[in-house]
């Protein structure tokens, strides 16, 4: 059976392009159907060139308006009523669509998630999280990485949760480790809000081994990593730029110092796997956690191959039914008739 994704057609830099090529990949590859969301007379000529008479699925959903990278989140989402995204995501509020996968303005994005879907039962606040790679080859999730720039030591508890849960139903993951991102080991470190946190998530039924830092991120000593939006934010954009400049010198290196033809096949065999290990498309997109559904944000330089694994992922989370366990796990315990 097929599972039916929205995708958002005008979200990425180079839209429709890498949307298009992205939905026929994952339409050969997937168990998927595809809404492609946007203005239907630029969209159809566009799909019927790639398609070249080939039968997949994919439908067209027309929506007049987009939202640019270039528009502010707070004022598009309220004036561009007819944009792809809020098209879209209605498609997944009416049960038309299982999941929702964009590559646009990411503040967009997620205000019109929350508006549109909702928040599911227990969340006071959604948490955008991102997979980092790891030495030992396994995925790491940073959460929250600026869904909320203030947040509070019970958000974190619910990020904590929401986390936990992704890592295990999505990635596989049977008992995450989870950390409290710090300055610190010790519980004397960090500010007042982890100081805080820290005891309330010892009390969660989730395998938390306490604060982590930065340098836990990679060394595969944590599998969820919990902190607040603007932390994460920081912290993320950090990373992205540390892994460009780490690229562009080991490819600069290689080429100064290659002597020979065989030299050169090797160097550029390994300059390709350890790019490959720090690529994005390979994740493909990152989810919303605590919406009515399935909403995955991708890159806005997303390619076709990753917005082919924004789909998957999305694919993955909505049979996983995440929303659901997430629900499950924040509702309040009943203390039965003798109380707490």
């Amino acid at each position: 059976m097929l599972v039916d994704i929205v995708l958002d057609a005008m979200g990425s830099d180079k839209a429709p392009e890498p949307e298009l090529r992205g939905a026929i990949l994952a339409c050969r590859h997937l168990p998927v159907r595809i809404h492609l969301v946007g203005p239907e007379d630029k969209i159809r000529p566009a799909l019927r060139a790639h398609l070249k008479g080939e039968h997949l699925p994919i439908e067209i959903v027309h929506a007049s308006e987009w939202i640019s990278m270039d528009d502010k989140a707070a004022s598009s989402v309220r004036s561009k009523k007819d944009s792809s995204m809020r098209v879209g995501l209605k498609l997944v509020r009416e049960g038309k669509a299982r999941g929702f996968v964009t590559a646009g303005n990411t503040g967009a994005a997620m205000a019109t998630a929350k508006m549109v879907l909702g928040a599911l039962n227990g969340v006071d606040r959604p948490a955008l999280a991102t997979i980092l790679p790891t030495g030992a080859g396994t995925p790491c999730v940073l959460l929250d990485v600026g869904a909320n720039v203030d947040s509070d030591p019970q958000n974190l508890v619910q990020f904590a949760l929401m986390g936990q849960i992704y890592a295990r139903s999505v990635l596989g993951i049977a008992k995450p480790r989870v950390g409290l991102l710090s300055i610190g080991e010790e519980d004397s470190k960090g500010n007042a809000m982890t100081k805080e946190t820290l005891p309330l998530l010892r009390e969660l039924p989730i395998n938390f081994i306490g604060n982590v830092e930065g340098r836990d991120l990679f060394q595969n000593n944590v599998d969820v990593v919990v902190c607040d939006g603007f932390v994460g934010n920081v912290t993320i954009k950090t990373i992205e730029g540390l892994a460009k400049l780490i690229s562009d010198e080991l490819r600069l290196a290689l080429k100064a110092t290659i002597t020979s033809q065989v030299g050169a096949l090797l160097s550029r065999r390994a300059y390709k796997d350890f790019k490959r290990r720090l690529d994005y498309s390979e994740y493909g997109g990152v989810p919303l956690l605590g919406v009515q559904g399935a909403c995955i944000i991708g890159h806005g330089s997303s390619n076709e191959r990753a917005i082919m694994n924004a789909i998957r992922v999305a694919v993955q989370f909505s049979q996983a039914d995440v929303s659901r366990h997430i629900e499950a796990a924040l509702k309040p315990r009943d203390p039965g008739p003798l109380g707490p």
